[in-house]
Formats: C-alpha cells, sequence, structure tokens
C-alpha cells in the first residue's frame, strides 16, 4: 500500500490534506480516487490507514479510518557521517542507507574530500538529498524519515557529536591490521534507544590528522572485516550490521 509522510499543518481532527508533489503522484502517477486508501505518516510519530474522500484541483483529503502500531525502526539511532563523495555517490548513500534504518545523513566536509559544496547551490543540493530520502523512507515503509543535515565541518562534527553513545570510525588502517572485534563489541553492548554515530571517509580515505582529532575526540577506530571497502559500500554494511544484531538475533 503506499505510503506518504505528512507535517502537522496537514493533519487536523483525523482529516488529512495533500498537496504539492504527493498530490501529484496521488493523482497521476497512482491515479488513486475517492475511497481508495494508503498510509500516512504525520510528523513522523503517528501512522494511520486513510481514505481518500475527495480530490480537488490541488488537494487530496482523506481521513483517518485507523491508526497503527508500527515498529519498522532500529532499536537505536544510527547517524551516518560521509566524507563528500564523488559524482552521485552521496545520492546512493542516502537512499540505501534509508531503506536499510538509518535515522540521519552528515555530509562532512574532509580533507580528501575531491567534491566541494557549492554554497550558491546548497539549499537546492540539500532538497534534492532530503526528497531522496523521503521517498526510500516511503518505498521500505519506514516511519521515520530521515534527516539529511548539512555539511559539517570537522569542528562542527565534534560538536555535534558529544550527544551520542557511541562513536565510531570506519578506518581501512585498522581492517589491513586485522582489527575485528570494536565494531561487534559496540554492537553487542549497545541498548535500544541508544544513539550511534558512525563516519565514513571518501575516496582516499581520512587523513591521519582527522583521524587524531576524532580519537581524542572520543571515537573508536574499526575495521569492516578483511576487504576494503568502498566510500559508498562501507555504510551499508554497518547498518546491515547493526540490523542482524539488533534484530535479527534478538
Amino acid at each position: 500500500m503506499q505510503r506518504y509522510f505528512l507535517q502537522e499543518d496537514d493533519f487536523e481532527d483525523k482529516l488529512i490534506r495533500i498537496s504539492g508533489e504527493d498530490y501529484h503522484h496521488i493523482t497521476r502517477v497512482m491515479r488513486m480516487e475517492p475511497g481508495d486508501q494508503m498510509i500516512c505518516v504525520i510528523n513522523n510519530q503517528q501512522t494511520a490507514l486513510c481514505e481518500i474522500t475527495e480530490i480537488a484541483n490541488d488537494t487530496v483529503v482523506g481521513t483517518v479510518i485507523e491508526w497503527k502500531n508500527e515498529t519498522q525502526e532500529l532499536p537505536v539511532k544510527v547517524t551516518i557521517v560521509s566524507g563528500l563523495p564523488k559524482g552521485d555517490k552521496l545520492e546512493y548513500i542516502i537512499r540505501k542507507g534509508t531503506e536499510l534504518g538509518a535515522a540521519e545523513f552528515i555530509p562532512f566536509i574532509a580533507a580528501r574530500s575531491v567534491v566541494k559544496w557549492d554554497q550558491k547551490k546548497a539549499a537546492k543540493k540539500q532538497e534534492r538529498l532530503q526528497k531522496i530520502a523521503k521517498e526510500a523512507a516511503e518505498q521500505s515503509h519506514r516511519t521515520v524519515m530521515p534527516a539529511v543535515l548539512e555539511p559539517k565541518t570537522m569542528d562542527e562534527l565534534l560538536l555535534y557529536s558529544d550527544a551520542y553513545d557511541y562513536k565510531l570510525i570506519a578506518f581501512e588502517e585498522e581492517a589491513k591490521r586485522g582489527e575485528t572485534g570494536v565494531l561487534a563489541s559496540v554492537l553487542r553492548g549497545i541498548k535500544p534507544g541508544q544513539s550511534l554515530l558512525f563516519l565514513f571517509g571518501p575516496e582516499g580515505g581520512l587523513a591521519q590528522n582527522e583521524i587524531d582529532r576524532l580519537i581524542r575526540a572520543g571515537f573508536m577506530a574499526c575495521g569492516l572485516g578483511p576487504r576494503i571497502l568502498r566510500t559508498e559500500t562501507a555504510p551499508l554494511y554497518t547498518l546491515s550490521a547493526v540490523s542482524y544484531q539488533l534484530e535479527l538475533l534478538r
């Protein structure tokens, strides 16, 4: 069943109103009509089965039939921090990372990032990335739409990371040395409701001075198995490991 994320302003007294791109998707792509049903997630909190009652020129009106109690989210908050990669890799990370349960994405301005974030196009770029997260969350039946934050510098990231219970760095040198225990230990110890921030470097990895600063700030460096993973593969490997340990084994 089709799913849409709504803001609090779109809902009042069991009535929902949908406009904009979602209106176009409902009426032109899905060709829904009054009487058709869909799932609406309201303000990233409540999920409801809704029925369309009216389709106006620019608004779909519906009513809540049943509130649903869904548990599609990972039991811990996972934030993916990605050193700005080349091409469309960040879009890929956000799309697939959303499907795998990430709660938040932060682009990171790393020393070895070839791509530079164009401030003149920043708002439009972030809007596109947030749209990708929204579409992926709807497709994968999430009950929370991940947030895509503005890119952060090292100083900004260190300040932001203070609120997290666990902070890890995927570091290929640790993998080369055969390190295998840090991620496994964290996943065994993390409790439902806690938070994990995981940092991945861009192509070329993180510089040693970046690693040193992060470790001084409480991050732990870890390997992701014996193979070296691409910058767009490593976050998905990690999210899969989180899901396996915290959802399939419990």
